[in-house]
């Protein structure tokens, strides 16, 4: 999996760029300028401190935001939400972090993560830890 984020592209929309429509991306994408509209992404999307974003819904399997969203967001994977960030609107994800310094005004429905593992070729025990969350693991 590791190996799959390192080929993907990294886009960056500058500081002077504003964009109005429907954005759809599978790389990664930062944006730090101003963007009305809607993102449908399978990539991951970095929302730059000092940017705004106004959208109908913004879906990305990973979602970090330093700046300002307003509008309904989908993160499959995870959402950050940095201090000193804005974010209004709707929240669906497997995980999230919110920094101290953070306003945020909506509601947050988790996501149930999927299990990679095959059910019918593992033992219940080998199941049942492969639905643990491991996203703080040291390993």
């Amino acid at each position: 999996m590791a190996e799959e984020k390192q080929k993907k592209n990294l886009t960056v929309f500058g500081q002077e760029t504003e964009f109005d429509g429907i954005l759809e991306f599978t790389d990664n994408l930062v944006i730090t300028g101003k963007f009305s509209g809607e993102i449908n992404a399978s990539g991951d999307l970095e929302i730059e401190k000092g940017s705004v974003c106004n959208v109908r819904k913004m879906t990305a399997n990973s979602i970090v935001i330093s700046g300002t969203v307003s509008g309904d967001i989908d993160a499959p994977e995870r959402l950050e939400m940095c201090s000193g960030s804005i974010v209004h609107g709707d929240v669906k994800t497997s995980r999230i972090r919110i920094a101290e310094d953070v306003e945020f005004e909506g509601e947050i429905s988790m996501l149930e993560k999927e299990s990679n593992v095959n059910v019918f070729s593992v033992a219940s025990k080998e199941y049942k830890e492969s639905l643990v969350l491991k996203s703080d693991d040291p390993r």
